[in-house]
């Protein structure tokens, strides 16, 4: 099967190259044009232009985007249009909001082009682990597409699915991203706790290994921050802020739409904000309250 991506930055780049070696054949685009090089190497076909790249694709054709969500899929959707024609499908498989995949898929049936969107994990390590696809849209617009995931996928049967209809393979990424907040909150919290017990000197990389193997808390999260650890368990190197993507936002905003409680997933996006800031004026004036009912002491500066 052939389709076109566009965008190739790092994740984009190593989808492309999975693609490849599983027999597809692809045409990239990217406006940094160093990046479509590093791609032609792999075996992509390079383009210059939107319009060079729809141009080399044959049939039906298919375009994945792996662009940066809100305003450039827009922006891209919009320059594709003219030079797509009735039954060609455009793939969002960025951290686009299900609200505005399901905007899109109605502005694009009108015109006759299919719109399917992805919730795609898997990061920088998809090109080797495989992708963790998250598929909406019409079943049988779907169904055309099988081939391209089932190489993206750790295995044909595994890691990929269709979830059910337009915005639901980003409403379910979204929710995924909301969980993965909450997991790692709590791995930061419980290895900080070890930290903290001085008297013990706790070697947190070996507890790491430890709980890889037959703990009930083991995961990929846990691998990563024994990954993370092996090399200083201070972690000197890294500063304590932490960004956040939007999707554990909108998994919050949708918890209270839905009436859904979802505390954990609430105050790990606002430990996020709470690492951001080089002084907390919270904190400060918790201690002047507690100064002032208690006389409990204050540090000054």
């Amino acid at each position: 099967m052939e389709l076109g991506m566009v965008g190739l930055g790092r994740m984009g780049a190593n989808m492309t190259e999975r693609l490849v070696r599983g027999g597809h054949r692809v045409v990239g685009f990217d406006p940094n044009a160093e990046a479509v090089t590093r791609v032609v190497k792999q075996g992509t076909v390079g383009a210059d232009s939107l319009a060079k790249l729809v141009k080399q694709l044959n049939g039906s054709r298919v375009v994945w985007l792996m662009v940066p969500s809100g305003d450039p899929v827009d922006k891209t959707i919009e320059a594709l249009v003219p030079m797509l024609s009735q039954g060609d499908t455009i793939i969002d498989g960025g951290n686009s909001n299900y609200k505005d995949s399901m905007r899109r898929y109605k502005m694009l049936k009108e015109k006759g082009i299919n719109f399917v969107d992805v919730g795609t994990s898997g990061g920088i390590w998809g090109l080797t682990e495989g992708y963790s696809l998250m598929v909406g849209g019409e079943p049988s617009v779907v169904k055309k597409l099988y081939p391209i995931f089932e190489t993206l996928a750790p295995a044909p049967n595994k890691g990929w699915g269709y979830v059910g209809p337009n915005g639901s393979g980003h409403f379910t990424k979204m929710v995924h991203n909301g969980i993965e907040y909450g997991l790692m909150q709590a791995y930061a919290e419980g290895f900080e706790i070890m930290k903290a017990k001085k008297e013990f000197d706790l070697d947190l990389h070996q507890i790491a290994e430890l709980w890889r193997h037959g703990s009930v808390v083991r995961s990929w999260l846990l691998d990563l921050t024994a990954d993370a650890l092996k090399e200083d368990q201070d972690l000197k190197a890294i500063k304590a802020w932490v960004a956040d993507s939007g999707e554990g936002r909108w998994t919050v905003f949708e918890s209270i739409d839905l009436d859904v409680p979802a505390p954990v997933i609430s105050l790990s996006l606002l430990m996020r904000f709470a690492s951001r800031q080089d002084e907390s004026y919270s904190a400060k004036l918790l201690a002047a309250m507690r100064n002032q009912f208690g006389g409990h002491a204050i540090k000054t500066t």
